[in-house]
């Protein structure tokens, strides 16, 4: 660690800080609308093409806690670290294949949120509700993980103090960069971090393809990182260049269920909505690759940081001290600015995904049905507000290994939101009722299998593997949980049907799924106002 404030680097960090801010609060006036509707205010008026989405799906989805988190993986457990790109090798054929459909649906009803499509297509305030709750249950961790990043880096800079500092003077930088963040988000709404993104992505690119050349050179080549790096886990007796076998299975599902849950959260379905066309969405998730080989490269920094001798307490700090150890100072700056704005995109995201559900399907259906669209972008903007504020005193309050351990779980949880919004697009075989009580199931499956993990740091919630009952294998509980999930939605529905349970009205047609924006506004009005359910006794 630097002795002292690294002073060039925060100088650099700050004026690119600055910059975005500026870009954040400019943004309201980008495209601008009726700043009074959540089409406008956290969709950015449906209006965004394929190079915006591009950036804005690889703003949200490619995180500041990715930029940290994938590489330091590796610095502590070899090749198995390396399970994020797989996974996003594996998402994109999947997502093309459903998200053009949700787009149409939404965008001919007028759905801001995921709960708003499955109301609308199973007739259900019931499994709405539950959709809209887990997708805030697993934001929020997420939101507080981009404010690690940021912490991570404000503390390899010198920032804060030393241990004799207080409190308020300590977490002053990051309670600023808190503070910006909801003040030009509550601004400009998703327009913020649509121009952001821009620079976010932009720096990311620069500093992966200098640190790609620039470190193996100063650390004598590739071969020399690689032997440095297998010594080191040979010594340990863990991880490795390879997966050892009895951990394959666990990589496998791992890689495998993080894949299917990667757009099961909010923030990625808010992109994908700001899209002007479901051919834009097609476009964007054919070039969404190119930041797969961003991570696959980022990944080797972790072998990078065991060969520069890279010693840290915290493994999130491992790669913001390699930028601090190997590149000049104003470059660790450039690099520390990348990781930090890389945290203000996504969390900006995130955080008016989560108002959007809390408004559109907690406000709205249970607590002023006849509230205006006005009033429904007001509560909104208040509520990415809170959620930013309880994401911050997650960090402030909690050891950074329970938000990391959280947001473990948080997709576990949002797993099992699968079922009613994929298996809603193609099929309504499945009943409301069933696919409420297999969310359930699964629910609290995942949770009490991740319960009973213990870690180093902490007695329980210590990770997201354990053995598969009936198998013996260990793998991914959130995959596990699914299955249960759809086993008990595919028992319940055939019980259902042949006890002629109720089903809700579906306020969607096979037209809506397959429809462009123009051939949307040629198809007759829906039967209900946009957003609703007409369902007549909604469970």
């Amino acid at each position: 660690m630097t002795d002292g404030v690294n002073g060039v680097a925060l100088a650099v960090f700050a004026l690119f800080f600055l910059a975005v801010t500026v870009l954040g609060f400019l943004a309201a006036c980008w495209r601008k609308g009726d700043e009074h509707t959540l089409d406008e205010w956290g969709l950015g008026g449906r209006s965004f093409g394929t190079w915006i989405t591009w950036f804005l799906l690889g703003g949200d989805v490619y995180t500041a806690y990715t930029f940290v988190a994938v590489p330091a993986a590796v610095y502590a457990a070899g090749a198995a670290g390396f399970f994020a790109v797989p996974y996003t090798i594996l998402v994109y054929p999947l997502v093309f294949t459903f998200l053009p459909r949700l787009w149409s649906v939404c965008h001919r009803h007028g759905y801001v949120t995921t709960a708003d499509f499955v109301r609308g297509r199973f007739g259900s305030k019931g499994l709405s509700l539950a959709v809209a709750f887990t997708g805030i249950l697993a934001t929020m961790p997420y939101i507080a993980l981009q404010l690690v990043g940021i912490q991570a880096v404000l503390d390899v800079m010198g920032v804060g103090g030393g241990e004799h500092t207080s409190w308020f003077i300590k977490n002053l930088p990051l309670l600023i960069a808190f503070g910006v963040l909801a003040a030009y988000t509550y601004s400009s709404g998703l327009r913020a971090p649509a121009m952001i993104a821009f620079v976010k992505d932009t720096l990311i690119y620069v500093v992966i393809v200098v640190a790609i050349i620039y470190i193996p050179i100063k650390l004598g080549g590739f071969d020399g990182i690689f032997a440095q790096a297998g010594e080191k886990y040979t010594a340990a007796g863990a991880g490795g260049l390879i997966p050892p076998a009895e951990s394959r299975w666990t990589y496998a599902t791992l890689a495998l269920g993080s894949a299917m849950a990667m757009f099961m959260y909010p923030h990625s379905i808010t992109a994908t909505l700001s899209s002007r066309s479901r051919e834009v969405i097609r476009r964007s998730t054919t070039v969404m690759p190119l930041y797969t080989l961003l991570l696959g490269l980022l990944a080797l920094l972790g072998f990078m940081a065991i060969a520069a001798g890279v010693k840290v307490g915290n493994g999130q700090l491992a790669i913001p001290q390699l930028f601090e150890d190997m590149f000049p100072d104003w470059f660790a700056g450039v690099a520390f600015a990348a990781i930090g704005i890389g945290a203000l995109v996504p969390a900006a995201i995130m955080s008016i995904a989560a108002a959007n559900l809390f408004t559109r399907n907690i406000y709205k259906d249970f607590i002023k049905p006849d509230a205006t669209a006005q009033q429904e972008t007001k509560v909104s903007k208040l509520v990415s507000l809170l959620v930013k504020v309880g994401a911050l005193l997650f960090v402030l309050t909690m050891d950074k290994t329970v938000a990391i351990n959280f947001q473990l779980l948080g997709g576990i949880w949002i797993l099992q939101t699968f079922p009613a919004l994929v298996g809603g697009l193609f099929t309504r075989w499945f009943h409301r009722w069933a696919l409420l009580a297999g969310w359930a199931a699964g629910m609290i499956y995942g949770t009490a299998a991740a319960y009973g993990i213990a870690s180093p740091t902490q007695a329980h919630f210590g990770g997201s593997s354990k053995e598969i009952p009936g198998i013996g294998q260990t793998g991914y509980i959130g995959l596990t949980a699914f299955v249960l999930n759809v086993a008990v939605t595919v028992v319940l529905t055939f019980v259902l049907k042949a006890a002629k349970g109720t089903e809700g009205i579906d306020a969607t047609s096979p037209a809506d799924y397959t429809a462009d924006a123009a051939e949307t506004e040629a198809l007759p009005a829906p039967a209900v106002r946009p957003g609703t359910s007409p369902a007549p006794n909604p469970s």
